[in-house]
């Protein structure tokens, strides 16, 4: 008979903790999981196109042989010779990305909500261009190229095979350019240096994508050229949330520094949020 009361008391807990209650928080949820259903799905169109990806791998290799860019070969082969420093690389790759994105997504969404719309509108549309692209050039990543004198750490070293068993489900082989470990990476880095106020954090955003960008070319999982491609993915990624859905609802979408009070964020609208209504202009 006690456990009822209980119960709805940590509803009610947990809802004040949800800035919009929990119809938007599921929303928010839900349209993630749609996103990422939708990015992961583009695998299976291109598991059969190895031989057009391995050929758009070789022409990158000449692109960045022609731009003095190809030094990735003689930056891995430095790494290697130190076995900590790649296991710590394989194991940032593999992490990294999803338990960074996460963890401050969600932080964003509990403390920040008047900037989480307008950053995920930027991870939505990036998704997006990435998707398209992945379908229309599939490239292979250099550690696909082991002729070229590449080595796939996270295979040899790590032994973990991305291209098959479970973890090829949440893998696409093929989706070298853009990469989108640097393009969430700048997203993130850049908006969380806007948004602290102490230096030290500052700093740690602002090497964060260096960071990235080295695990993932010292893996051989990408080229200088897909961290190059990921940077413009990020920043027309900005420019559209920004130029286009921010003015399409700019109440909702619109980048508002924390301060700034937006149309239904009075103490009424929080109070309505905390018992699990969405407040206006959300979605």
């Amino acid at each position: 008979m006690t456990s009822r009361p209980l119960l709805l008391r940590l509803r009610a807990r947990l809802s004040l903790a949800l800035p919009r209650g929990w119809r938007d928080a599921v929303l928010q949820v839900a349209l993630w999981g749609l996103a990422d259903l939708l990015y992961e799905g583009v695998r299976g169109l291109v598991a059969g196109r190895g031989d057009a990806a391995l050929a758009n791998a070789h022409a990158v290799v000449a692109f960045e042989r022609a731009t003095g860019l190809f030094f990735e070969p003689q930056l891995q082969r430095l790494v290697l010779g130190n076995h900590d420093l790649v296991v710590a690389s394989n194991w940032l790759y593999v992490n990294i990305q999803f338990t960074v994105n996460a963890l401050f997504l969600a932080f964003l969404y509990i403390y920040r909500n008047q900037i989480f719309y307008f950053v995920r509108n930027m991870f939505f549309v990036a998704m997006g261009m990435a998707l398209v692209v992945h379908l229309i050039v599939p490239v292979a990543p250099p550690r696909m190229l082991p002729q070229l004198g590449f080595v796939d750490t996270i295979h040899q070293i790590a032994h973990i095979n991305q291209d098959s068993g479970a973890v090829s489900l949440f893998v696409n082989p093929y989706a070298a350019v853009p990469s989108m470990h640097m393009c969430f990476a700048l997203l993130i880095g850049i908006t969380a240096v806007v948004l602290t106020r102490r230096r030290w954090l500052k700093l740690v955003w602002l090497v964060y994508p260096a960071l990235v960008l080295g695990v993932i070319v010292v893996t051989a999982n990408h080229f200088v050229f897909d961290a190059l491609t990921g940077a413009v993915t990020a920043a027309v990624a900005f420019l559209a949330a920004k130029q286009v859905m921010a003015r399409v609802r700019p109440a909702a979408w619109a980048w508002a520094p924390v301060g700034r009070r937006r149309v239904g964020s009075s103490a009424p609208a929080m109070a309505a949020a905390g018992a699990g209504q969405t407040g206006p202009g959300r979605s």
